[in-house]
């Protein structure tokens, strides 16, 4: 993976358990649980994603790619991670559901296909690569103006620390442990000037809380820990 914007340790992490994408019982549980909420939260902020061109970046197996196709939208997922990449097209042969999965830098696919998206979405990815703006610019590139992006990621403070990595990996144990460095994650602040300098206008948050005595998530408006946040990228004057 040399010259991509990715850590190869970090891909290795998603490689090793690419088998149990779709078990939700395992490593990535805690994406089947809150995947429905992020497909709420993008249909509540863009409307219906009926026929509208959509890239997934950094779709792993493809849990949020196939739920975005199954509300008929047109899906690439994007991924450097060739066996996740791999689980996804087998489990969409199963399911029916039309996916292009590529394995594509994010920059990579920018250069060559910019603004012919309605939709860009980059869940849970942002803390995970070393260079997490040029990962929102490349994003900012491929939607088309008055289109729509989409970022998920972890707020940086002792509270996040507490709750997405004493809590999530270690005492609750949703998580493998390692899964996150807190060094790596975004403060709310940060993400939106990154967007601004990339040519967005940030249109609204929202925290994604988990009550362990339920065993539930929700969509709140508490973005202490993880957040959603929806860009737009103005129409062309």
């Amino acid at each position: 993976m040399n010259g991509h914007n990715a850590h190869s340790s970090e891909i290795a992490k998603f490689e090793n358990n690419a088998s149990t994408w779709w078990d939700p019982a395992g490593p990535f549980g805690p994406l089947h649980a809150i995947n429905p909420l992020r497909v709420e939260y993008i249909e509540r902020q863009f409307g219906s994603l009926h026929n509208q061109r959509i890239v997934d970046v950094g779709c792993g197996g493809g849990i949020l790619s196939e739920a975005l196709a199954e509300r008929g939208a047109e899906v690439i997922g994007i991924d450097l991670a060739s066996q996740s990449l791999e689980v996804a097209r087998l489990h969409a042969l199963e399911t029916g559901v039309r996916v292009d999965y590529q394995e594509v830098a994010v920059e990579t696919l920018a250069a060559e296909h910019a603004g012919e998206f309605d939709v860009v979405t980059c869940l849970e990815l942002l803390e995970h690569v070393p260079d997490p703006q040029s990962v929102v610019r490349a994003c900012a590139q491929l939607v088309r103006p008055g289109g729509s992006v989409f970022f998920s990621t972890i707020n940086r403070n002792p509270r996040a620390w507490l709750f997405a990595i004493v809590g999530a990996e270690h005492i609750l144990r949703l998580l493998p442990k390692g899964t996150h460095d807190a060094r790596a994650f975004i403060r709310p602040a940060e993400l939106a000037g990154w967007t601004r300098q990339a040519g967005l206008v940030t249109q609204a948050m929202s925290g994604l809380e988990y009550n362990p005595i339920r065993a539930r998530y929700s969509l709140s408006d508490d973005i202490r820990v993880n957040y959603l946040l929806h860009a737009r990228r103005p129409e062309a004057s």
